[in-house]
């Protein structure tokens, strides 16, 4: 175990390190750059490479390119380099190519505020790139879960070869807190499933129990194609629509079918309240306190750690005795949408900004303490 004075962006590097990340590639930008400042310093030291590329669309095309070499591999950014990587993160859905993107979010549109936090990314997060696909979706509270949450994310890509994003905000990204970091013995990580067949028996999109096909390294004997096209089992474009239909159902069943492995949630007081509040990411922080403030009511806290897929059971349980849903977030209403989907609008009472400035306890207790 040690201890440390870190940030969250600090944190979220030593939590690549030691889910096994040896390949970071990325551009600098406002608020996720010590991201990248630390695993420059820091892969080198155990054996890794860091290289700034000419800009976020070269940073996850090289993180990809080393994902398929075999290596665990991470990019880190903001709301206009995200814009930027969607197309290569679609490309990652397609030929399931496992990687972490981290997205510390700032206000926007375009370059907004770089310096102003935000949480307006959620939904470009699950629709952004174009095209039905599945995505993983992950939002930290604390210095603390920046790693655990990076540890996540990796083992989360590994296990269900996607791409999976890290959705941290410049609150959380920037702040400092102490926290003790667990010894390397003490996590688990897990790495991707090799193939256990000849090179001449594999398939790398073949239809496996786990629905997850083994993932062979370039260089290493086993041949196969990659495309951003629809493709057969062996990789190679298709317009049959038996084979169209059989890879899309699977990556989608690979995530659907294991929500409850994937989704991250902690629950605070929700049995039998009749007010619950649901935040995620540094507004989670203002919502604890502000239920603390209302602890003479019956007010529930749900936190969000994983936002896609959206845990739906985890909601409809918490919010089952509720007769208010009330749910502060740092855009004009994102996650809203889907609490909304599945509580009922009249219910749900939002808290909105989107100027750059944290929610604070007080507008989160006015909500609560309503009448209507």
């Amino acid at each position: 175990m040690r201890t440390a004075f870190l940030q969250g962006n600090e944190a979220c590097a030593y939590g690549a390190l030691a889910a096994g990340c040896r390949f970071f590639a990325g551009y600098p930008i406002t608020p996720s750059t010590t991201i990248a400042e630390t695993m420059a310093r820091e892969l080198p030291k155990v054996g890794g490479v860091f290289i700034q590329m000419e800009d976020e669309i070269a940073s996850l095309a090289a993180v990809l390119g080393a994902s398929v070499g075999g290596l665990k591999a991470m990019t880190a950014t903001s709301g206009p380099g995200f814009s930027l990587m969607q197309e290569h993160i679609g490309y990652a859905v397609m030929a399931e190519i496992p990687c972490v993107i981290v997205d510390v979010q700032r206000l926007g549109p375009s370059t907004g505020q770089p310096t102003s936090p935000s949480q307006g990314d959620v939904m470009q997060a699950r629709w952004g790139t174009h095209g039905d696909h599945p995505i993983i979706a992950l939002s930290p509270t604390s210095v603390r879960e920046c790693f655990d949450l990076t540890v996540t994310a990796f083992n989360l890509s590994e296990k269900y070869r996607t791409p999976v994003i890290l959705l941290m905000d410049a609150v959380v990204g920037h702040m400092r807190e102490k926290v003790s970091l667990p010894a390397p013995e003490e996590l688990e990580v897990i790495d991707r499933a090799r193939p256990n067949v000849p090179p001449e028996w594999y398939f790398p999109y073949e239809e496996t129990a786990s629905d997850v096909p083994p993932m062979a390294n370039f260089g290493d004997g086993f041949r196969y194609h990659i495309t951003g096209l629809m493709h057969d089992r062996a990789g190679f474009p298709t317009q049959r629509l038996d084979e169209i239909n059989a890879w899309l159902t699977r990556i989608f069943r690979k995530i659907d079918a294991h929500v409850d492995d994937i989704a991250i949630t902690e629950a605070i007081n929700v049995e039998h309240a009749r007010t619950l509040v649901i935040a995620y990411g540094c507004t989670a922080r203002a919502a604890k306190e502000a239920v603390y403030m209302c602890r003479r009511h019956r007010v529930g806290l749900l936190i969000l750690k994983t936002l896609w897929p959206f845990p739906k059971d985890q909601v409809l349980v918490a919010a089952h005795e509720a007769q208010r849903v009330v749910v502060p977030e740092m855009n004009m209403g994102q996650i809203a949408l889907e609490v909304e989907r599945l509580v009922g609008r009249s219910k749900v009472r939002r808290v909105r900004r989107a100027d750059g400035e944290m929610i604070t306890p007080q507008e989160i207790r006015a909500a609560i303490e309503y009448k209507e």
